[in-house]
């Protein structure tokens, strides 16, 4: 059972870029769930997700004696949807349909990559933290990171951007 949720259904064994496959899987679930009024599966499967995170990455870790193999993608699915969760709910809460406001879910897929790749901060921190807690933290923060600019990209392109164009 480790196995299946630390790999998220075996998604992680997709080869070139496991994360960025199990990333792109989670924003289509996550689309679908939208489109079909459970908006709020999105944060919830984001909570979901980290908890059976924390429970089977420990015992993949164990039984495969590796450190952060990359068919470990739960973390990813965590994170994506962490990132996912701060446009969704606004947009959500304002009955905007998520296919027309496709920057909504492009941006927080794309920012997410972005962070979990590139590491900043406290995502290279969480990264080098031993274990599992490393393993789930550093997608966690790149979620976080992913999910406020792509607010902030929000706000600036619907406050400055767009009444410039007119």
């Amino acid at each position: 059972m480790s196995t299946l949720v630390a790999t998220f259904f075996w998604s992680g064994f997709l080869k070139p870029a496991s994360g960025t496959w199990a990333s792109a899987i989670t924003v289509a679930l996550a689309v679908a769930a939208y489109q079909a009024g459970w908006a709020l599966a999105v944060p919830v499967g984001c909570f979901v997700a980290t908890a059976l995170g924390f429970w089977a990455v420990p015992q993949y870790l164990r039984e495969t004696g590796g450190k952060d193999p990359s068919e470990v993608v739960i973390d990813e699915v965590a994170g994506q949807l962490l990132a996912l969760s701060f446009t969704v709910i606004p947009l959500w809460r304002h009955g905007v349909d998520l296919l027309a406001a496709w920057p909504g879910w492009v941006a927080p897929f794309l920012l997410f990559r972005l962070f979990d790749i590139w590491k900043p901060w406290l995502v290279g921190r969480a990264d080098r933290v031993e274990g599992a807690k490393g393993v789930m933290l550093d997608d966690l923060w790149a979620g976080l990171f992913a999910g406020v600019v792509s607010v902030a990209l929000a706000g600036l392109y619907h406050g400055v951007v767009q009444p410039w164009l007119g």
